[in-house]
């Protein structure tokens, strides 16, 4: 697999609902019609960012990554609201790949913490403190300055 992490462009769209669909089946059609509005949106947005793992025109992963201000962090925060890999390549590196470039992408834009939702499989949760988050009551959280050290 030669994966290629970048910013979505507008044609990535219909191929990110459809592995959205895929890699999590309760989406019905209406709300992923909503999320591809959304999602068109995130690429014009300055206050967050769509990133894919693509292998050849092929995409196997999506990151949303939305920013917000937070006085108790005293800075921006970041959080992943989406993270979904093509059913099938959860072990080719593809978490990791995009879990890191996710960080470049927040650090960038002058986040000091990334947080998420604990993901559903606890057997990925490892691969996530991998990339410098852990456990923050039902969040998983990633001081920037901890994740600095990472090379993927």
């Amino acid at each position: 697999m030669e994966l290629q992490v970048r910013e979505a462009r507008l044609t990535d769209i219909d191929r990110i609902t459809g592995l959205i669909e895929r890699a999590d089946p309760r989406w019905s059609p209406s709300q992923l019609a909503d999320a591809a509005d959304v999602l068109r949106q995130l690429i014009y947005l300055p206050n967050g960012s769509l990133i894919v793992a693509v292998d050849g025109r092929m995409v196997v992963g999506v990151t949303v990554l939305a920013l917000r201000p937070s006085v108790a962090a005293a800075g921006l925060v970041g959080s992943i609201d989406l993270l979904a890999v093509e059913p099938g390549h959860e072990l080719d590196g593809v978490i990791e790949a995009l879990l890191g470039e996710t960080i470049r992408t927040a650090r960038n834009k002058g986040c000091v913490m990334l947080e998420s939702e604990l993901p559903e499989d606890a057997a990925i949760v490892s691969r996530w403190e991998g990339a410098g988050f852990s456990e923050s009551g039902p969040r998983l959280r990633c001081p920037l300055t901890r994740a600095a050290a990472l090379t993927w």
